[in-house]
């Protein structure tokens, strides 16, 4: 819309409607505030099984055209996560609504267990090499010993 006095020239310029004019372009917020209307980051909605079978109830009780579709607006759902719920309920009830997406959590009993197979794989080859130190400070031990015996002394044919 545009506003014109009777000498042709403009009064104001309000803009086409939805644009903001210079007074409310004064007001916007500066560059270091973020905008109160933005989410900062989307969060992924997680639903309990009891608030899925609630709405699983609610939609069965619609009876009039229009009203599934009034429910899924007035708490944000869309029709596929009713179509999914209602097969999750028919298949496995409660369990199947209620399980958590993703890959399952280790046992703790099985992480302790890796663990302790770890550190006895790794003792048990410290062991070897400890046996392998002794056999060879022995054979070292045993070579010393012929060297350092004077060479008759062993000999028992120069004895009479």
């Amino acid at each position: 819309m545009l506003e014109i006095n009777g000498d042709g020239g403009d009064r104001g310029v309000l803009g086409a409607e939805g644009e903001r004019d210079s007074a409310v372009a004064a007001r916007a917020p500066s560059a270091g505030v973020p905008d109160p209307e933005l989410v900062e980051r989307p969060k992924r909605r997680r639903f309990t099984a009891e608030y899925k079978l609630k709405i699983v109830r609610e939609a069965e009780a619609c009876t009039r055209p229009g009203e599934i579709g009034e429910l899924l607006r007035r708490e944000g759902l869309y029709s596929s996560l009713l179509t999914e719920w209602r097969r999750a309920r028919d298949s496995g009830a409660l369990e199947a609504l209620e399980r958590p997406r993703g890959r399952p959590k280790n046992d703790p009993r099985d992480v302790e267990n890796a663990e302790l197979r770890r550190r006895a794989e790794r003792a048990e080859a410290e062991l070897v090499k400890a046996r392998k130190v002794i056999e060879v400070q022995g054979n070292v031990s045993a070579l010393l010993g012929e060297l350092l015996e004077p060479r008759g002394a062993s000999d028992g044919s120069t004895e009479r």
